[in-house]
C-alpha cells in the first residue's frame, strides 16, 4: 500500500496534534483538581514515586524480600487508587476525571497499534483518498454493489456488460501497484462508464492505494495553465498527480480541446504511465476510428496496443429514466 504523500503527511499530523492535545486536555483537568482537593494531589505525588520505589526495591533487597515488597506496594496503590476516586465522586466528578481521553483508545491516537496500522487511521486515510481522488460526491453514489444492469434489457447487451463488471471488479478488488494493467472503456453516453471507473476508484481507495480521478478536459486545462500561466501567479498548478498516482482513470477522453499542445501533454501522461507501470482506466464515447483521426497514430497506438479494451453495450440509462 502506498497512500497519497500528501493525505498521508497531513492525516499524520492531525494524529500527533491529537495525541498532544489530549494529554495536554488531561493536564488541566488534573491541575483543576489539585487546586480544588490537596489531597488529590497528594495521593498522585505518592503514586507517582512508584517506579523509582520498585527500583529501589529491586537494587536493595534479595530476591526473596523484593517480590513480597512489590506486593505490598501493589496493594498500598490500589487503596490509594480506591481512596482517589471516593474522593472524587464525593465532590461529584467522574473518578476517571482526569485520564487521558484520546478519540482512539486501541491506538492511543498514534495512528497505530505496536507497528501495525491503527483501523482508525486507515479510516481516515481512505475518507482523504476519496477527497483527494476528484470524485466529489459521486464516491458515496456510485459503486459496484449498487451499479444495476435492469437497463440491459437486451441479453446480448446484459451478458457483455455482466463481462465488463467482472472484469473490473476483479481488477479493483485485486489491485496491486505492481500490476500495470489498464484499460480503456469505449462507447455511446449513460452507459456506465463513469459509474463503473468510479466504483473501481472507490474500490481500489479503501485498498489503501491513490486514485486520480479527472476528466480530460480539466486535466488539459491544468497542463495549460501551468504552462502558458506559471508566471502570472504563486500557486501553480500541480500536474505530477497525472504522472505519479497509482490509478489515474481519465473520464469524457476526446470532449477536451484538441491542439497540438493538449495532444502532447495527453501523449506524454499516457506514454510515461506505460513505461513506469502504473495503470490508468480511460473513460470515452469515441470509436477506435475516431480516437485514430483526432488524436493520431501515436496515440491510438498506444491505447488499443497496451490497454485493455471494454466497449460498453445498451441504450442510454439516463434516457430510460426518464421515459
Amino acid at each position: 500500500m502506498a497512500y497519497n504523500k500528501k493525505d498521508y503527511a497531513r492525516i499524520k499530523k492531525e494524529y500527533s496534534e491529537k495525541y498532544i492535545k489530549a494529554r495536554l486536555d488531561a493536564d488541566m483537568r488534573k491541575q483543576e483538581l489539585y487546586s480544588k482537593f490537596w489531597e488529590i494531589k497528594a495521593i498522585d505525588d505518592i503514586l507517582s514515586k512508584t517506579g523509582i520505589e520498585i527500583m529501589g526495591i529491586m537494587t536493595n533487597e534479595t530476591a526473596e524480600t523484593s517480590a513480597q515488597k512489590v506486593i505490598e506496594l501493589k496493594k498500598r496503590n490500589e487503596k490509594l487508587l480506591s481512596e482517589r476516586a471516593a474522593c472524587l465522586r464525593a465532590h461529584g466528578y467522574d473518578e476517571n476525571y482526569s485520564d487521558i481521553r484520546y478519540e482512539c483508545e486501541k491506538c492511543g491516537d498514534t495512528g497505530y497499534v505496536d507497528t501495525k496500522m491503527c483501523d482508525c487511521m486507515r479510516r481516515a486515510l481512505i475518507m482523504a483518498g476519496y477527497e483527494s481522488s476528484g470524485l466529489g460526491k459521486l464516491i458515496y453514489k456510485q459503486s459496484f454493489d449498487n451499479f444495476s444492469l435492469e437497463p440491459y434489457s437486451d441479453p446480448r447487451d446484459r451478458e457483455w456488460m455482466e463481462h465488463n463488471v467482472r472484469v473490473l471488479r476483479r481488477f479493483a478488488e485485486n489491485f496491486s501497484a505492481k500490476d500495470d494493467f489498464s484499460f480503456l472503456l469505449t462507447g455511446s453516453t449513460g452507459l456506465g462508464k463513469t459509474h463503473l471507473s468510479t466504483a473501481v476508484a472507490k474500490t481500489v481507495i479503501e485498498r489503501g492505494y491513490d486514485v486520480a480521478y479527472v476528466t480530460s478536459v480539466k486535466m488539459m486545462n491544468d497542463f495549460e495553465e501551468r504552462h502558458f500561466h506559471r508566471n502570472d501567479r504563486e500557486d501553480i498548478v500541480d500536474t505530477s498527480r497525472y504522472y505519479d498516482a497509482q490509478l489515474l482513470i481519465i473520464d469524457d477522453f476526446g470532449t477536451e480541446l484538441l491542439n497540438q499542445f493538449t495532444v502532447s501533454c495527453m501523449y506524454d501522461v499516457i506514454n510515461n504511465r506505460i513505461n513506469n507501470g502504473l495503470s490508468t482506466i480511460i473513460n470515452t464515447n469515441l470509436s477506435k476510428n475516431e480516437i485514430e483521426k483526432k488524436y493520431g497514430e501515436r496515440i491510438a497506438s498506444r491505447l488499443f496496443g497496451e490497454y485493455t479494451a471494454l466497449l460498453f453495450k445498451g441504450t442510454d440509462m439516463r434516457y430510460k429514466k426518464i421515459r
